[in-house]
């Protein structure tokens, strides 16, 4: 797999966060939108790639940008979709820990890296 659109990458400061809006409706966080997020909004954008991978499909879509914005602002999917269901208790956790709302009780990379590993 490749990333790419590395244009607004910036070096994170410990404890700082940033307030700039960048990203692309299907992959921005819920905290990038409310303008204060760190280095976990990338968890969330890795948990939507996830999620695509997994199902085919993104767990925030709509007919426009700004109906999808709207899905991420609430935050709710459904884990429990047909395109899901062979999908092991273990990834499903790991996606719920990469998609969790709150930036706080969102799993860090290091976490999700031991989780892979366990």
């Amino acid at each position: 797999m490749k990333l790419i659109d590395f244009g607004t990458a910036v070096v994170m400061k410990p404890g700082k966060k940033l307030v700039e809006v960048y990203g692309t409706a299907y992959y921005i966080s819920p905290d990038v939108l409310n303008k204060s997020y760190n280095e976990k909004s990338d968890i969330w954008s890795i948990g939507v790639i996830m999620h695509v991978m997994l199902s085919g499909r993104p767990p925030f879509e709509g007919v426009c940008d700004a109906d999808i914005i709207k899905k991420v602002r609430v935050g709710t999917y459904d884990i429990n979709i047909e395109e899901l269901s062979n999908v092991s208790k273990d990834g499903k956790d790991l996606l719920k820990k990469l998609l969790t709302y709150d930036i706080d009780e969102r799993i860090s990379a290091e976490e999700a890296l031991k989780t892979s590993l366990d």
